[in-house]
């Protein structure tokens, strides 16, 4: 897969595992397993770059005595997310005519 493509896609995939409440590495990783596996490295290359496109804020807070960072969707990612759904509709088009299928029948 296109490198690009699949960039793209994995974020969407992190903010939609992030667009109904705040949440924090290892639970994004947990709620995308039915999805997608990622490592934690991967996650959080993912998450970096999210939170400098403005797509998402951080904030630490302890938790049972350790530091942790806590994600949170902003409006720039919701309309990413939007985005996307848009998109889809030719993503399958081009889909369909790559693989021969007429979305008609």
């Amino acid at each position: 897969m296109d490198i690009q493509l699949k960039r793209g896609l994995l974020d969407v995939c992190v903010l939609a595992a992030i667009r109904n409440g705040e949440s924090y590495g290892y639970k994004i990783i947990k709620d995308l397993k039915p999805c997608i596996e990622l490592s934690e490295s991967t996650l959080y290359t993912i998450l970096k770059r999210l939170e400098s496109s403005g797509a998402l804020t951080v904030r630490t807070a302890e938790h049972e005595g350790r530091l942790r960072k806590y994600y949170r969707i902003t409006e720039s990612g919701i309309n990413r997310l939007d985005e996307f759904r848009n998109e889809w509709k030719e993503i399958i088009s081009i889909y369909n005519f790559v693989c021969g299928e007429d979305e008609n029948e």
